[in-house]
């Protein structure tokens, strides 16, 4: 298992998070989509994050560089929905 580093940023409060997980060796090889419900997945509960609800509007890889770059709206109670974007890389890519 691979050690990965998460930076979420979320658009009305400003906040930037940074998260470590693990995941595959290969990760950062699979579609966007699937390095960010990784991420989510791994996070889904944590103290750090809690229960989340998302949805993807564009999600992008840089092969050179080794990044997935995710931009949606993160979906809480009722009808608030906010935007963030999330980079993921590897933790020691820093």
């Amino acid at each position: 298992m691979a050690k990965y580093l998460a930076i979420l940023i979320h658009g009305k409060y400003g906040g930037e998070g940074r998260y470590e997980f693990s995941g595959p060796d290969d990760l950062l090889a699979q579609a966007p989509f699937q390095v960010m419900r990784a991420f989510m997945d791994s996070a889904e509960g944590t103290h750090e994050i809690g229960h989340i609800d998302y949805e993807i509007n564009a999600a992008l890889k840089n092969k050179e560089h080794g990044i997935v770059t995710v931009i949606g709206e993160i979906l809480f109670e009722g009808v608030d929905r906010q935007p963030f974007m999330c980079m993921v890389s590897r933790a020691d890519a820093e």
